[in-house]
């Protein structure tokens, strides 16, 4: 009920003071026996609670309005009771400090000096004016403050709103990359596990020791997976791209695949360069063992001016117009991290072929650390 009388945003800073001043205020006047009689002053009083009440509401013109009528009425009061009254222009020299024009902000303090000059003029009782001067200088500077305060206040909200959204960005881009670490890293590993499976279905009834060994691969296996997870909930760990090769060496013959490898000297790349390239050839050849169904994969390397080439190709069904899909847009991502640049195609004669270019800077590395 209250927010719907006085703003919310206000409460706890405004509202205690308003309400002790305007009491004052109607105590004052009422007490006093003017020219304006009790109805006139209570309809003077009608105008300034008015006044105020779209003030407090309003950042506008209106809000300028109602000021500019207050203070009319603040002068009055001010010729005809008492020069004290002024001391009450601090409620709207504080919401004319709180416009967001400062055109207003201008009219609404230039109105503060003429009310000071109209009261001090009319007013025949010189001892009490001497206080008038100090009030009058803190009244004309207080808009100045609030709206300094008030503008602070806004660029504060903007910032701490957009501090929101960059936090919330940055989470999703968290989510994001840990959901496609986890499909690069662990489905590398599940779809190896789920071939080796496939094959101990078979030899189970026709070549036991071999099929113990293929459940012995697994549970070896299975147990990198859990390595890797845990190490994925760590954090994204460095992957050395050689071993990576390596690696991809082992899986794809796993499988009975034919298996090329063409690397020349690799040259020097950022960690982060490094392990987003890793991370290209893991996908690369997931995707070459889960969807292509060939029987040979190759990959290359070679550098042209200031860029490493990276190819891998295989003799399989190619992309069959699913271009956007099998983690494809993953690996052009990763590329655009290191402003590198990924391209998929159908190879000729068959095929798919990967080809990652990847920018770096420096000399060539002579003995790459494993």
């Amino acid at each position: 009920m209250m927010k719907k009388i006085y703003p919310s945003d206000q409460i706890n800073h405004y509202l205690l003071i308003d309400a002790i001043s305007i009491v004052f205020l109607f105590f004052l006047i009422l007490r006093e026996e003017t020219i304006f009689g009790l109805f006139g002053n209570l309809l003077l009083l009608a105008v300034f609670l008015l006044s105020f009440y779209i003030g407090i509401w309003h950042r506008d013109w209106r809000l300028l309005a109602a000021s500019l009528s207050g203070l009319f009425v603040l002068t009055l009061f001010g010729v005809f009771v008492s020069s004290s009254i002024l001391l009450f222009g601090f409620i709207f020299a504080d919401l004319i400090g709180r416009s967001r024009s400062k055109w207003h902000i201008g009219y609404g303090i230039a109105a503060i000096a003429i009310m000071f000059a109209i009261v001090y003029w009319q007013s025949s009782d010189s001892q009490d004016n001497y206080f008038l001067l100090p009030v009058m200088i803190l009244q004309l500077v207080f808009p100045i403050l609030i709206h300094i305060k008030e503008k602070s206040n806004r660029l504060q909200g903007e910032l701490d709103a957009a501090n929101a959204e960059i936090e919330k960005y940055i989470q999703e881009e968290e989510r994001q990359r840990i959901a496609r670490d986890i499909h690069d890293t662990l489905g590398q590993t599940l779809t190896m596990i789920k071939l080796k499976s496939e094959l101990t279905t078979r030899l189970i009834d026709k070549d036991v020791p071999r099929a113990r060994e293929e459940l012995t691969d697994i549970l070896i296996t299975s147990r990198s997976a859990l390595k890797q997870v845990r190490e994925l909930v760590s954090d994204m760990k460095f992957i050395s791209l050689q071993s990576e090769l390596d690696s991809a060496e082992k899986l794809i013959q796993s499988v009975g695949m034919k298996y090329k490898l063409h690397i020349g000297e690799l040259p020097l790349l950022s960690s982060v360069a490094e392990t987003m390239t890793a991370l290209s050839i893991r996908e690369s050849v997931t995707n070459v063992i889960r969807h292509s169904r060939a029987r040979c994969c190759m990959i290359t390397s070679e550098v042209i001016g200031s860029s490493l080439v990276i190819r891998i190709y295989d003799d399989g069904i190619g992309l069959n117009d699913s271009g956007s899909g099998n983690g494809i847009q993953s690996i052009k991502e990763r590329m655009q991290l290191i402003k590198g640049t990924a391209a998929i195609s159908n190879a000729s004669p068959c095929g798919t072929e990967v080809e990652l270019n990847i920018p770096y800077y420096g000399e060539e590395k002579e003995n790459r650390i494993q």
